[in-house]
């Protein structure tokens, strides 16, 4: 029988969101073997945690359909990733999407409520917490997605163009994760803020100097601030050498707007020690 090591315990543990002891049990049973340790943990319900209300689903997926100039983007979450990438939640995601996309919806609220039959049986099989959280709907001349993995999704939609472009697009949004398209959309309220933030941080290097230096030194930190957090004029990641709106602009096109889900974006994730664990139950088993 294989060692039944800490670092053993601990990926069973994130992998099933199961206690430390409830996981060393089962690996013990398996002789060690993780994936029994799962099969085993799961056809005996032992992975039922999420089945309560207030469990926290911040892991999950990201899925996207284009067709004819229209597309659509979802998120859906579990409560750890192991399940995010088994077939039935993968279905779920699936059905949930094609449903969205049929029906043209513009919000989730809709599909939460229709699915919820759906939600609750899947739940009930894998002991998860499972929720449709959000979906954006884009349509335009020209729309590309791209998936990277199942953790992040993007779509883009062009004025002109064609689909393999907004899809180099949609990668480049994946990668470098741009805040609008173009500097105008930054407002003045975040410009003013980087500007305070610049001369707080930089307050030694800026005392004493004229006035026109440091307007100049301003400047040249509110462009740079500008071009890292505006897609068209972010350096084009498979090609640096070109920005990404003059490569749209050289194939005739406009970038009109982007949508980038990320898994779990925005949800405030709790944190385990695993070392505090070993400890609280360390001095439980002392005291029996």
């Amino acid at each position: 029988m294989a060692e039944i090591t800490a670092a053993l315990v601990k990926e069973l543990r994130e992998r099933t969101g199961q206690g430390m002891m409830e996981c060393k049990k089962a690996l013990v049973a398996a002789e060690g073997n993780i994936e029994k340790a799962i099969d085993d943990m799961r056809a005996s319900g032992a992975i039922k945690a999420a089945k309560k209300a207030g469990n926290i689903a911040a892991e999950g997926a990201i899925a996207a359909r284009v067709e004819g100039g229209r597309g659509l983007i979802i998120e859906v979450n579990s409560q750890t990733d192991f399940l995010a990438l088994q077939d039935d939640f993968k279905g779920f995601v699936k059905d949930s999407l094609n449903e969205a996309f049929e029906q043209n919806l513009t919000d989730a609220a809709p599909l939460i409520a229709s699915r919820e039959s759906a939600r609750e049986a899947l739940v009930a099989k894998c002991g998860e917490n499972v929720n449709i959280r959000r979906l954006a709907s884009v349509a335009g001349d020209t729309v590309g997605a791209y998936l990277h993995g199942h953790r992040i999704g993007v779509l883009v939609v062009l004025k002109g163009g064609n689909e393999e472009l907004a899809k180099h697009v949609a990668m480049h949004v994946a990668a470098s994760n741009p805040a609008v398209v173009s500097p105008d959309q930054i407002s003045a309220d975040l410009v003013a803020k980087e500007k305070e933030i610049f001369l707080q941080l930089n307050a030694d290097k800026i005392a004493g100097k004229p006035e026109n230096i440091v307007e100049n030194m301003v400047k040249g930190r509110i462009n740079k601030f500008l071009s890292e957090a505006s897609l068209v004029e972010q350096a084009f990641v498979m090609d640096p050498e070109v920005k990404v709106g003059e490569l749209v602009k050289k194939a005739g096109a406009e970038v009109v707007s982007f949508v980038r889900y990320e898994v779990g974006e925005g949800i405030e994730k709790p944190v385990d020690n695993f070392a505090d664990e070993v400890a609280a139950q360390v001095a439980a088993a002392s005291k029996q």
